[in-house]
């Protein structure tokens, strides 16, 4: 299926690894150049150069406001123009509430919540001008149900999950759409971290999906690449799991 995209240009955060990386290889395989960034050089050098002559690298600290907005700065400086934009960031740390102190919330707000906010305010108003646009943010499928252990990233990504809705119904008129895709487990780095490369391990985790299997990135940015083409432009104000059937509400 021809998703439209080809000479499109897309601005990935996180992209130099994990799901963001994923994301980035399926638009990059639909014609589409891409930036990605991350925090270490070496690291979001390589993965660009995996992905093709095209793409282009940055290194950038999305976890707060100011260092997103230099991250989609840099980008549209590099590619000419953001036509996609996919905020993306890593969760803060594990926690409940009796064990979360009040001054953790602020940096979480600020990854997971204010982060989204700059990238869109620093890209969205251009895509509104040129009459098309895809945001397409990387949230969580705790969202749709909290994770009783990670208070600070269900309190900052249902907020940025409130602002997307509201961010879409606005710029609907203007071309462009505003969707956020929430993840269940995936074999990421940071699943093997967790888990290691042990088959038994991985399938244990898998029992808990209906499926039966882990999600592997590379689809999970398929489905991405699908939100940001023409065929879903009737597709806006979504948060949409992408989780293998795990949560279990009808919303």
């Amino acid at each position: 299926m021809d998703l439209g995209l080809e000479g499109r240009t897309a601005a990935v955060a996180g992209g130099s690894g994990g799901l963001g990386l994923g994301v980035a290889r399926a638009l990059a395989a639909e014609g589409v150049t891409v930036a990605i960034c991350g925090r270490d050089r070496t690291r979001v050098e390589r993965a660009a150069a995996r992905l093709g002559d095209d793409a282009v690298p940055l290194v950038a600290d999305v976890s707060t406001p100011e260092g997103a907005t230099a991250f989609v700065d840099d980008a549209e400086d590099a590619l000419g123009r953001i036509d996609v934009l996919v905020p993306n960031a890593g969760g803060p740390p594990a926690g409940t509430f009796a064990s979360t102190p009040m001054e953790a919330y602020l940096p979480a707000l600020q990854l997971n919540l204010l982060s989204t906010v700059a990238m869109c305010q620093a890209a969205v108003p251009a895509m509104a001008d040129r009459g098309w646009g895809r945001v397409v943010a990387i949230t969580s499928a705790s969202v749709r149900q909290p994770i009783p252990t990670l208070i600070l990233s269900n309190t900052a990504r249902a907020g940025v999950t409130g602002f997307l809705k509201t961010l879409a119904l606005e710029v609907a008129p203007e071309g462009v759409t505003v969707n956020s895709v929430q993840p269940g487990i995936h074999a990421t780095e940071r699943f093997r971290q967790l888990h290691g490369d042990d088959e038994d391990a991985a399938a244990a985790v898998a029992e808990n999906i209906p499926v039966r299997e882990v999600g592997r990135a590379e689809d999970f940015g398929r489905v991405v690449a699908f939100l940001c083409s023409d065929a879903a432009r009737f597709v806006t104000g979504a948060a949409i799991p992408v989780d293998g059937g795990a949560s279990r509400g009808l919303q």
